[in-house]
């Protein structure tokens, strides 16, 4: 993969440009569907600027990823750290994996084909984010049974129901609210749910991993 120096925090205009068509581009299309032709046309700027800016598709995939998850790591690690108690540092670790998702709408999709291919594409800058996303949720889960308020779990079971359970309500949802044969009963309920998702998410891992309620 062929590195660019690139600084996913800064990017001068053409390279965000770059970068915010090819979120859209791999969104939609996934990696093996995307061309580069396409993500040139989207930003409105010609091949030889594009891998002139960020490089080949490999490197333009990581730095669309790592722009996200790297951010996320970092925000999550700083977060956590101003809760006191265990439950309140895994809803806000939690808060900040919806917040992430609301702010970076076509990372569903991408991660969900990435997913879905066996993550045959994932580059290693991106690997090592969700390491560090994982490593923060590991401090928190270890924190809470040492406190005698978690039961012993499996981290990354417990990053799963978090991640899935956001992704796939984010994906399906609107999918759901178009259907007519909804029932409009449920319709109502689940509209409740928008805007405290990261809420609901917590009260439902949380009561799955409670000490007291699996003793």
């Amino acid at each position: 993969m062929k590195k660019r120096n690139t600084h996913p925090d800064k990017p001068d205009n053409t390279a965000d440009k770059i970068l915010k068509a090819a979120r859209a581009v791999f969104a939609q299309n996934g990696y093996s569907g995307t061309h580069m032709d396409e993500i040139a046309r989207r930003a409105g700027v010609n091949k030889a600027t594009l891998y002139y800016q960020i490089g080949d598709k490999d490197t333009l995939y990581a730095n669309v990823i790592h722009q996200v998850l790297g951010n996320i790591a970092q925000g999550i690690a700083e977060t956590v750290a101003q809760a006191e108690k265990p439950e309140d540092k895994l809803q806000a670790y939690i808060n900040c994996l919806v917040a992430a998702v609301d702010k970076n709408p076509e990372m569903p999709s991408i991660m969900m084909r990435e997913v879905a291919a066996d993550g045959a594409h994932l580059p290693q800058v991106v690997a090592h984010d969700i390491a560090s996303v994982l490593s923060v949720l590991i401090n928190v889960l270890d924190d809470g049974r040492k406190k005698g308020v978690f039961t012993d779990t499996t981290p990354f079971l417990v990053h799963s129901m978090i991640m899935g359970t956001i992704l796939f309500y984010k994906k399906v949802s609107p999918i759901k609210d178009r259907q007519a044969f909804i029932p409009a009963s449920l319709i109502a309920r689940d509209r409740k749910l928008k805007g405290d998702l990261a809420v609901e998410v917590g009260k439902l891992v949380l009561k799955a991993i409670d000490k007291e309620r699996s003793s």
